[in-house]
């Protein structure tokens, strides 16, 4: 059995996953959060310092904060403790209804946002889509999320999934572990360049059967995609093997 993980360990793998999402495009400048919960302590996370980029993250530049986005540990320093308090209300939303979401990422990127926008939303087209097929939710847009009796109506829509895409705005994951979490975000994202790509010719869509999709969805379901999540995991983390010490500090 794998033994539990320390706070340190946890910010140091969020930290690689920030710099992970920066080199591959996946960001927004200082806008959009991942977080994770911090073991042991209940209700309270990490997120990112507010105006931190992505590929500058570190494992002290995270911040711990309540369920409300109050930050628990103060610095001295104001700056060191500046959070998007606004930013959270999504993220809590997962975290306080779904015990099995303790990595939570939510991105808008250019092919993401462009699909939420879409009627149809994801098509199922390609091995990536597929992946989500019956299996990705969706919540309409209400304007910039500052409301927290959002949350409420974010939840129902979320329902039992993984995944949703958030109409008019972008997508979020959540996942017990940052390997699933970052396999989720990866696959949603590459359907989504995919399904971009493949519309832009304007050429007759091929899409599987029922019977296929599904049958593709239990295969990315299968307990032996355990092993390899972790596996692509460890992979995609040594294309930002140069900066560990950096991230780590």
């Amino acid at each position: 059995m794998t033994a539990p993980q320390t706070e340190w360990e946890v910010r140091c793998e969020l930290a690689g996953l920030y710099r992970l999402m920066s080199h591959l495009k996946m960001t927004d400048l200082i806008d959009t959060h991942i977080t994770a919960r911090v073991p042991g302590e209940q209700n309270h996370f990490l997120i990112n310092r507010y105006g931190v980029l992505f590929n500058e993250m570190k494992a002290s530049d995270l911040v711990k904060i309540d369920a409300a986005g109050r930050v628990v540990e103060r610095d001295p320093d104001p700056v060191r403790h500046r959070v998007n308090v606004a930013g959270f209300v999504i993220h809590s939303a997962v975290h306080l209804a779904r015990e099995d979401m303790q990595w939570v990422i939510h991105v808008h990127t250019a092919s993401s946002s462009a699909v939420s926008a879409q009627e149809d939303g994801l098509l199922p087209i390609s091995q990536h889509a597929l992946r989500f097929y019956e299996r990705l939710a969706y919540h309409d847009y209400e304007g910039i999320a500052l409301d927290t009796d959002e949350r409420e109506r974010l939840i129902r829509d979320l329902g039992p999934h993984k995944a949703m895409m958030l109409r008019n705005h972008g997508v979020l994951v959540g996942a017990p572990s940052a390997a699933e979490a970052f396999s989720l975000i990866y696959f949603l994202e590459q359907a989504c360049r995919i399904q971009i790509s493949a519309m832009s010719g304007n050429a007759r869509l091929r899409v599987p059967t029922p019977a296929v999709c599904e049958k593709t969805a239990k295969q990315f379901d299968s307990p032996g995609e355990c092993d390899v999540i972790e596996l692509a995991w460890q992979a995609a983390l040594r294309l930002i093997g140069d900066q560990a010490t950096e991230y780590r500090s």
